[in-house]
């Protein structure tokens, strides 16, 4: 036989084989990983069973200003603080009313210590009258208050998948299972 015949027999063959393998609904597949792939997309969704659902809390902090009006009281200081109107006029007062009582020698004694006298209690009236000048104000004042409030930003879902546990974090409570592609958790609202 020529060349060309067994070329062109063996060509016949191939082409027949793969037709029949076509007619069959068999495709030859070399990687048995997509094959099993394939016959999983075939079969529908798959599930594992949830272990185990604990929630993932965050505290957040919350500044804002907090502004009230409030009563401020001011002492005004005295415009003369060391006293020497009372004490000058509390000592000629006393000094007058001792230059009365007393006569003789004992006139300048007397007037001497009735100025004294009147200049001690001018000086202490005077003091009191200064500590009861009080004025009040009202003021707006602002604090910043941090208000802190804890909430729930994820669960982390333990689960058991062709017997391994894995753990995933889903941004809701999936119930009692899950539903899962290629060992990868999707959301599932399955009870």
């Amino acid at each position: 036989m020529s060349k060309f015949v067994v070329k062109t027999l063996c060509a016949a063959v191939t082409a027949a084989a793969l037709a029949g393998l076509a007619g069959c609904g068999h495709q030859a597949s070399a990687d048995p990983a997509l094959e099993a792939q394939q016959q999983q997309q075939a079969a529908g969704p798959q599930y594992a069973q949830v272990v185990s659902v604990t929630p993932v809390r965050s505290t957040v902090n919350n500044p804002h200003q907090v502004c009230q009006d409030v009563v401020v009281n001011h002492t005004t200081p005295p415009s003369d603080q060391h006293n020497i109107a009372g004490t000058a006029i509390g000592a000629v007062a006393g000094g007058l009313l001792g230059h009365m009582v007393g006569h003789g020698k004992g006139n300048t004694l007397a007037t001497v210590a009735g100025a004294a006298a009147g200049g001690y209690a001018g000086n202490r009236i005077e003091n009191a009258h200064h500590q009861s000048q009080v004025t009040s104000s009202t003021e707006h004042e602002c604090k910043t208050v941090n208000d802190t409030s804890d909430r729930v930003v994820g669960y982390d879902v333990q689960y058991v998948y062709n017997g391994v546990t894995r753990t995933t974090r889903m941004d809701h409570d999936p119930g009692n299972r899950v539903q899962v592609q290629e060992g990868v958790t999707s959301v599932s609202d399955a009870r």
